[in-house]
């Protein structure tokens, strides 16, 4: 079976920046389909609450009246999103992937996409994360939560590497 391509862009929504847009460019000038997934939170007052700002898309991310929206609620995008049925049902068996952030969201939904039998590459430079304190109270810098989560996902889920060599790749 022939490979088909996706692009899957999660969470980059107001309240996130990172520079996706270049991946963005590239998808659309090979015609390959784009899947925007946009976290809709289920607490009130998060900046990711329905008809909240940091809830919309960024304007340069934004959707293409042609270009599919899943919404989730809980950091692995399969979860409750009819994604995969979308996938399977245009022959999709190729992903790009990335976001926000890259220990949660990313790592969540490329670990389910590696199990469901999808060729995943994740774009390193393409998802980024934050700061946080380990198990043991360390405070560890976003790099290094960036890192860590990038290697969880190398080999068995997935292909992890820059944007550029994505394409590079991709486009032979």
């Amino acid at each position: 079976m022939q490979a088909k391509l996706a692009l899957i862009i999660i969470d980059m929504q107001k309240g996130m920046q990172s520079p996706v847009l270049d991946l963005v460019q590239w998808s659309r000038a090979q015609s390959f389909p784009i899947v925007h997934v946009r976290h809709i939170s289920r607490t009130v007052g998060s900046s990711f609450w329905p008809g909240q700002a940091g809830a919309e898309f960024q304007e340069a991310l934004s959707p293409l009246p042609h270009e599919h929206v899943v919404e989730k609620n809980v950091p692995d995008v399969f979860i409750r999103s009819g994604l995969e049925r979308w996938l399977h049902v245009r022959g999709i068996n190729q992903l790009i992937i990335a976001g926000v952030s890259t220990e949660n969201s990313v790592e969540a939904s490329v670990r389910t996409a590696g199990n469901l039998g999808f060729n995943v590459y994740v774009a390193a430079d393409a998802c980024f994360t934050f700061a946080k304190s380990d198990c043991s109270g360390r405070q560890r810098t976003a790099q290094e939560v960036h890192d860590i989560a990038l290697a969880n996902l190398q080999g068995e889920y997935a292909t992890v590497m820059s944007a550029l060599d994505i394409k590079q790749q991709l486009s032979n």
